[in-house]
């Protein structure tokens, strides 16, 4: 946490607030909106494919409709030809080949339009031309019989019956053959369309499934990292990450409110505890000021009695005597005071042997009415680390306080610290009952207490792990029944470099 700015706004709500400026900044593009965006463009694409297909299979069975008309066209010129050699070897069927040559010249008029277009109009118009032709031969064939002409005309007219018949069995045969293969090759676009339709909806599946990733998956890996770095205790707001606002930027905004009511309601959390620790305290500080006190009172009532009696030089001694008092007594108010505000300090470089002998000293009187006594060690050099000195003196206070109510008849608190590694190790011991081993794991919990009914709170603990959380250290616990508990606190050299801000 850093320090109030000039301007009385603290650097951390300011932090919060221009982190949640940022969100709001965007421009907004709803993860509801880019789905619809997404489900139209497949829904035309789709309904493109779909009216190209319904075009296709309307094609497809316009050519299947003109190959069966094509083949009853082309069955009539059949007949008309197997009449016609009937005729010309049996003398049977000319009646019959012109009746299926008429109804092949109905079937080509009825069907002129789809013809045209089939083998074009040229084409179309040689067909109708030689199909005509056709049967006038037919019709001729018909007269010389009735008239009984000679054989020499109608053995012209059979050469040229063959020639005509030939070539209208050819034309229609092209024709037929141009068409299937027509619906050969529809047919093979059909499949190869169906085939691209799979692969392009793989492919939308494969764009789908990633935007629903980059728009709903990722987001929420990135809250699930949140919420572990909350869990952490690092109470630091999100910042925008995208170009643009949707609805995880409003889960973000919430996000952002929920922490600074975590880091009000923890600052509330750990004033608390302190006035905890200073209702603990009363009766030693009571002490520690009344002696002063009384002392002050003395001398100044003796003054009051028969100054005239003391010689300038004992008036001087004895007033320095009272001074001394009133600034023991000063010195004691200061250090309640320094303890108890509420401040947002920045983390600064911090000897923890200081911290330390300033908690001992506090607690002295505390310590001295419960009949015990306090030893520090400091193994070699504990060199500094950054921390806030009264958040790391209010942890110490509560765990050397917790070690001397566990001795009620007295006994003796070690303090020792020293350095390993990058850490600073500092262990309080006491001489108590010890904790029972299924309790250990609950003595953290807020409002958790093994104390009597109105003997304790239950905030010491889990304040003082918040607060040795948030130098990036941590606090364990030892016990042993009978024995006593040793609690340590481990905190790296470099701790809180880069506090967090609410």
């Amino acid at each position: 946490m850093a320090p109030a700015s000039a301007s009385g706004i603290d650097p951390g709500e300011e932090h919060a607030r221009r982190a949640q400026q940022a969100l709001m900044e965007r421009p907004e593009l709803s993860i509801r909106t880019r789905i619809t965006v997404v489900f139209v463009l497949i829904f035309i694409l789709c309904s493109s494919i779909t009216v190209a297909a319904v075009m296709l299979l309307s094609r497809f069975e316009a050519k299947i409709d003109f190959l069966e008309r094509t083949s009853t066209y082309s069955f009539e010129i059949e007949e008309a030809r197997r009449n016609e050699k009937n005729f010309f070897l049996y003398g049977t069927g000319l009646p019959e080949a012109l009746a299926s040559a008429t109804l092949a010249r109905i079937h080509l008029q009825r069907n002129a339009r789809q013809l045209r277009s089939a083998v074009g109009a040229e084409k179309y118009d040689e067909m109708q031309s030689s199909l005509e032709r056709y049967r006038a031969l037919l019709e001729q064939l018909v007269d010389t019989r009735a008239t009984s002409t000679g054989g020499a005309a109608r053995g012209e007219i059979e050469v040229l019956l063959r020639t005509e018949g030939a070539q209208l069995l050819n034309d229609v045969e092209e024709m037929i053959d141009r068409e299937r293969t027509a619906v050969a090759s529809m047919l093979h676009t059909a499949m190869v369309a169906a085939f691209a339709f799979l692969g392009f909806m793989l492919l939308v599946m494969v764009l789908f499934g990633g935007f629903v990733v980059r728009a709903v998956v990722s987001p929420l890996n990135r809250f699930m990292e949140y919420v572990s770095r909350i869990g952490a205790g690092n109470y630091e707001p999100i910042r925008p990450v995208r170009r643009y606002r949707d609805e995880f930027s409003s889960l973000a905004l919430a996000f952002n409110r929920m922490l600074g009511e975590i880091v009000s309601r923890q600052e509330q959390l750990v004033q608390s505890g302190k006035m905890a620790a200073v209702g603990t305290l009363t009766s030693g500080i009571a002490h520690e000021l009344n002696n002063p006190l009384n002392n002050i009172g003395l001398t100044v009532e003796t003054l009051l009695d028969d100054s005239e009696g003391y010689s300038d030089e004992q008036r001087h001694r004895m007033l320095e005597q009272a001074y001394t008092q009133v600034e023991r007594a000063s010195t004691t108010v200061r250090n309640l005071l320094d303890f108890t505000r509420k401040d947002r300090s920045a983390f600064t470089d911090v000897s923890l042997a200081g911290v330390v002998q300033s908690t001992l000293r506090l607690v002295a009187n505390e310590a001295k009415l419960a009949g015990v006594h306090c030893e520090l060690s400091l193994n070699g050099t504990v060199p500094p680390i950054r921390g806030n000195p009264h958040d790391l003196q209010q942890v110490f206070l509560n765990l050397v306080l917790n070690a001397i109510q566990a001795m009620p008849n007295g006994g003796t608190v070690r303090v020792s610290a020293a350095c390993h590694d990058d850490c600073v190790r500092v262990d309080v011991s006491d001489e108590g009952n010890g904790i029972p081993a299924e309790r250990l794991d609950e003595i953290f919990d807020p409002f958790f207490t093994t104390k009597d009914i109105g003997q304790g709170t239950g905030l010491g603990l889990s304040v003082s792990r918040s607060l040795v959380e948030k130098h990036e250290g941590r606090i364990t616990v030892t016990s042993e029944p009978g024995e006593g508990t040793t609690f340590s606190v481990h905190l790296p050299t470099r701790a809180g470099s880069h506090p967090v801000e609410g």
